[in-house]
């Protein structure tokens, strides 16, 4: 995997942000405002951001919607105790930076700083970078990724005459950060860290039509790499096939019946449902407060024996992957639970700093715009060593779920409702017919206890996964194998 050096990185940085011709400030004046205005607080940092986005939609055979948008600023923070004074601007120049940084005052900043010690960096720690830092579409044009949305629409109808509209939406994006710091926060030299992400995204919606009743499937997939990657005819054509495959079973499909009923869940992208029912609840900030289900249980058991979640930030290339997150901690590989035992939650600086942790590489935000916060990067449930066979067969009417659309949880009491995009009946120990209008209730503290049987290949995501918190969004990624939850409450058509 070829990748840019820190030193090229820095390059690409200084470029974009320290330019005299395009910024009214230099590295130096930057550098001693920020000791000079966060001296005395518990932590700070400025994060400078640029991204470069595009979007292309087709719809029904034409480009409905294209769209390019550059955009770049700065965020400012300083925290004193469990306060933070957040400022930001989209003007790159000394004048914004020095009147956000006048608002820093309120802190009121004491001699001495609480958890320094906590937050003093690890030196042994090598960067190492997780993808291609190359702009996504270098070396492509409009036309090609134009024509791109053209052809999936093309080989799409040619597959099956029910097929009555095609959709595909193509995303690009390349982000530079540079997160400046002050060295007397982390008693080392790493105050300046730089990183270049790109990131990529395909997905392809088919509508299919029969005797009146019309139903859609879809598929996507993305990450961080290079777009001529879901260029390759193989990958969307792929993927083409994959959402007609979808919609044809919907199509078919008879309403759910509800009821509480043992569930058998997919490998792969049904981990959004450990995504939202149980990782949230490991964040930091939720714990903290002791808002969470899973507050105050370290070291106690949450989930039954041989399951083991991590939050592993460092796979190479997948979307929820980074080099650093958004305050300049190194990504890291976080076991959250083992073998059914609470063993750490995910920390921003901040969350780490006041429980007395150490940062696990999760304080991220969407922008410059916006404050950083514990989040999750890609998680994921270990296999185990139950086949899918054997979930299937000890089951005498259940449901097998496959895929996922929507879904929403409760922090506080980690109750959670999803509902299922693609399901199956199980009726004597074996898959029967597809069913539509699925949901899926219950409490991610319960549904751990409950799970049973777990698959050995574990399966990520395809890499279309993006996690909203307080009013934030970033791409996250998931993962789990095939398993199997002893009872769960389906929505559906009562029988």
């Amino acid at each position: 995997m070829a990748s840019i050096s820190l030193s090229e990185a820095s390059s690409v940085s200084d470029t974009l942000f320290f330019n005299a011709s395009t910024t009214s400030w230099t590295p130096d004046e930057v550098k001693k405002l920020l000791n000079h205005r966060l001296e005395g607080m518990d932590d700070g940092e400025l994060f400078l951001e640029y991204r470069e986005d595009e979007t292309l939609s087709l719809e029904d055979g034409a480009l409905r919607d294209t769209g390019f948008h550059r955009s770049s600023g700065f965020g400012l923070r300083g925290v004193q105790g469990e306060k933070t004074v957040f400022a930001h601007s989209d003007v790159l120049g000394m004048d914004a930076l020095t009147r956000a940084a006048e608002g820093l005052h309120i802190l009121q900043p004491q001699s001495s700083r609480l958890g320094q010690k906590a937050l003093a960096s690890d030196e042994s720690q090598v960067r190492v970078n997780l993808y291609d830092s190359a702009h996504p579409v270098q070396g492509g044009d409009f036309s090609e990724r134009a024509s791109l949305l053209s052809d999936i629409d093309r080989y799409g109808r040619a597959l099956d005459s029910r097929i009555v509209q095609i959709n595909a939406t193509l995303h690009t994006q390349w982000q530079v950060i540079h997160i400046l710091r002050p060295r007397y926060f982390d008693g080392s030299s790493k105050k300046s860290m730089v990183d270049v992400r790109p990131l990529v995204r395909l997905d392809i919606t088919v509508v299919v039509a029969k005797d009146g009743r019309r139903e859609s499937g879809r598929a996507g997939q993305g990450g961080r790499y290079a777009l001529a990657r879901l260029m390759e005819p193989t990958t969307w054509q792929d993927m083409t096939r994959e959402a007609l495959r979808q919609a044809l079973v919907n199509l078919e499909a008879r309403p759910a019946p509800a009821g509480e009923m043992p569930v058998v869940l997919g490998a792969g992208w049904p981990g959004i449902l450990l995504h939202e029912a149980v990782g949230h609840g490991l964040e930091g900030d939720f714990n903290r407060k002791g808002t969470s289900v899973f507050s105050g249980k370290i070291g106690q058991r949450v989930a039954s024996p041989g399951v083991t979640v991590v939050d592993d930030g460092t796979i190479p290339e997948r979307r929820g992957s980074l080099t650093i997150d958004d305050e300049g901690s190194f990504s890291n590989r976080n076991i959250l639970i083992e073998d059914g035992i609470l063993r750490n939650y995910l920390h921003d600086r901040l969350s780490a700093r006041l429980m007395g942790h150490q940062p696990t590489g999760n304080g991220r935000r969407e922008s410059y715009a916006h404050a950083p916060t514990p989040r999750m990067t890609n998680t994921i449930m270990a296999g185990g060593n139950s086949s899918g066979e054997e979930m299937i067969h000890s089951i005498e009417k259940g449901l097998y779920a496959v895929n996922f659309g929507g879904g929403q949880v409760d922090i506080t009491s980690g109750k959670f409702v999803f509902a299922a995009s693609e399901a199956y009946l199980i009726e004597d120990g074996k898959i029967t017919a597809p069913v539509k209008g699925a949901t899926l209730i219950g409490s991610g503290a319960e549904v751990m206890r409950q799970i049973s049987m777990i698959g050995p290949d574990m399966q990520l995501d395809p890499g279309i996964g993006t996690c909203g918190k307080a009013g934030q969004s970033v791409p996250v990624g998931v993962g789990q194998p095939m398993l199997k939850v002893e009872g769960l409450t389906i929505g559906g058509i009562a029988s």
